[in-house]
Formats: structure tokens, C-alpha cells, sequence
């Protein structure tokens, strides 16, 4: 939606994404990644707008982590190569998402989740391998023989995935390609007995260390997040939260951005010029380094982009301190 407001008159806390820094982000990736090589996962804007953008940029195949991401991203034409990259036992919700149109492959580890893929009417499936992070996905030695049970429910394989979570966020570089390298000896292997054209990984983290994986899964790059800030990676913070100054006093301050509006599982927000204390549920307390007074706008930087988006509605795509465009969050919830 195309609005023409200061981002002074939004109501706080606001989501807000820098146009320019947006764009930088976006045309990296489609550099250093083009085509086919990144398949960006919606869960971290879940936007189609945003979307969209990466489509235009050539990265025409997505990563969903929910149903309702699939069925949402069908609903907008990106559905061409949409992979659902969680297992799922709701045999409706599938059915659904196959109803859509979309070109939809499942992950699945286990005879289970097979089952209910054939259920629900999905045709493609990739073989989820768990490479150390302890989550979902079977062991390496076993993606053959889940790779036959599928084949033989009339499933094409298209190959494997597997998550190396427990590795993109380590700030060493040297102990996060090897780490990298470990996990993605453990796919290779399952790859080998599995078999497709999909070796299916990585995220923002490991998007350039990752020499296995035939597509990476990158998502947080198009906003980022300060946990990501801290990697040295070449994408800039392009979200904040406008947050409102509501109480001062000699030695702190309170904006009303808290654990409502922000994702805390990585930490404390940044707001730059100040040290964040902590947050609350509607607040967050700092102390600045410059008086505030009651009525002043700050910007809160997350630590975790996902969540922090799926608490908002909308995010204002600013260009200096004028809104530009107003886009829904369209793809939160479940």
C-alpha cells in the first residue's frame, strides 16, 4: 500500500525497513547467490511483498516454514517451487496447500510424516537429515532407506535437506566453516544414499561458507538482525522499531517497545547512543548517552528478526524519515 506520512505521525512501536538498505541487501544475495542457488526462506519477513523482490531478482523458489506460509505465498503467484521445510502430520492442512496450485515439497524424516504426505496428496518430498542441530530429521544412515519408503508410495524424491542451525550464528569464522563442513559431510553422505538434484541447506550465516548444499535457505539477510550484526556479513541492519520516549528519569529512559513487540530469544535489543537495561513487557528501559525527553522517537535494533516481524502487522518501508509504502505481514500466524 502506497502512503505518504512522516515517520514521526506512525503510531509506536513501529516496524520500519530502510528502502536503500533493503535493496542493498536484496541485490547482494542475487550477486553472490543468483538463480536457482538461494532459495530465500519467508519465515524471516513473512512478506510477500518482500517476497516479491526476491522473485524479481531471480530467486523464483521459497522456503516456508508453516502451511499457512505456502498457502499465503500461493495466494500472491509466488508458488512456483515452494518448499516446506518443517514436518507436518495434519493431513488436511497439506491437502489444502496442495489445493492451492502450487508446486509444493515436503520435508519429511520418518515413515510418519511419509504417510501423511501421501495423504494429503503431495507429490514431492525431500528427505530431512538431521547434521547436528537436535530438531527434526532422521539419521544420516537412514535417509536411504526413507528415501525407498517414499519412492515406493509413488513420492519423487527431489533430494535432501538438512539445517546446520547449530552453526551459522558461531561469530568465529574458523569454527563456524568448520562446524559447516561437519554437518554438511553428514548430508553429503545421506545425499549419496537418498539420491535427487536437491542438496538443500544453509542460511544467512553460512550462505558463503557452504560448499555442499546446491541451494541455501537464507532468509534473515533482506533485514537482519543484530545477532546476525555480529558476523561481519556484508548486509546492513535494514529493520528497526520506531519506538516513543514515554518516562525519563536522571539516570534512564522508557520507550514502549518490549517483549511484546520484539523477539528475545538472542538477547537484548540495540539502541544505538544508549545502553539497553531491559525490557519489560510493554517497555524497554535505557540509559542514553544524551538526554530524552517525554515525546522523543527512538530506533530499537532486534536481536532476532523472525520473531520480532511475526509480532507486528505491518512494516513501513521508509525512504529517510518519509513512508513510502506500508506492507502487511501477511504470512504470520498458523
Amino acid at each position: 500500500m502506497l502512503v505518504d506520512v512522516h515517520i514521526d505521525e506512525l503510531a509506536t512501536p513501529a516496524l520500519v525497513v530502510e528502502s536503500s538498505l533493503l535493496d542493498r541487501n536484496l541485490d547482494e544475495m542475487a550477486r553472490a547467490l543468483p538463480g536457482s542457488r538461494c532459495r530465500p526462506h519467508v519465515k524471516a519477513h513473512k512478506c510477500t511483498a518482500l517476497a516479491r523482490l526476491q522473485a524479481e531478482r531471480g530467486h523464483t523458489a521459497f522456503t516456508c516454514a508453516t502451511v499457512a506460509e505456502v498457502e499465503g505465498m500461493a495466494r500472491a503467484g509466488l508458488g512456483d517451487d515452494v518448499l516446506l521445510a518443517n514436518e507436518v502430520v495434519d493431513v488436511g492442512r497439506l491437502a489444502a496447500a496442495v489445493a492451492t496450485g502450487a508446486r509444493v515439497t515436503v520435508a519429511v524424516d520418518s515413515a510418519e510424516t511419509v504417510a501423511a504426505a501421501v495423504a494429503g496428496g503431495v507429490r514431492e518430498v525431500v528427505i530431512d537429515v538431521n547434521v547436528g542441530l537436535p530438531r527434526c530429521g532422521c539419521a544420516p544412515a537412514d535417509a536411504g532407506h526413507l528415501a525407498e519408503l517414499a519412492r515406493s508410495n509413488s513420492l519423487a524424491v527431489r533430494g535432501v535437506m538438512g539445517y546446520e542451525g547449530h552453526a551459522v550464528g558461531i561469530e568465529d569464522r574458523d569454527a563456524r566453516v568448520a562446524e559447516t563442513d561437519r554437518a554438511m559431510a553428514l548430508l553429503a553422505q545421506a545425499h549419496g544414499d537418498a539420491g535427487g538434484e536437491l542438496i538443500t541447506a544453509g542460511g544467512t550465516g553460512t550462505y558463503d561458507i557452504n560448499g555442499v548444499a546446491t541451494e541455501i535457505q537464507a532468509g534473515s539477510y533482506a533485514l537482519m538482525d543484530t545477532a546476525y550484526g555480529k558476523l561481519g556479513l556484508p548486509f546492513a541492519l535494514a529493520l528497526s522499531i520506531v519506538a516513543t520516549v514515554v518516562s525519563v528519569a536522571p539516570d534512564w529512559a522508557v520507550a514502549d517497545c518490549g517483549l511484546k513487540a520484539l523477539g528475545m530469544d538472542h538477547g537484548n535489543p540495540t539502541i544505538p547512543g544508549a545502553a539497553v537495561w531491559f525490557c519489560s513487557d510493554e517497555h524497554v528501559t535505557f540509559a542514553p548517552d544524551q538526554p530524552l525527553r517525554v515525546g522523543d522517537r527512538v530506533r530499537v535494533l532486534p536481536a532476532h528478526i523472525d520473531p520480532t516481524v511475526a509480532y507486528h502487522a505491518a512494516m513501513h518501508v521508509v525512504d529517510g524519515d518519509e513512508v513510502v509504502e506500508t506492507w502487511p505481514v501477511d504470512l504470520r500466524g498458523w
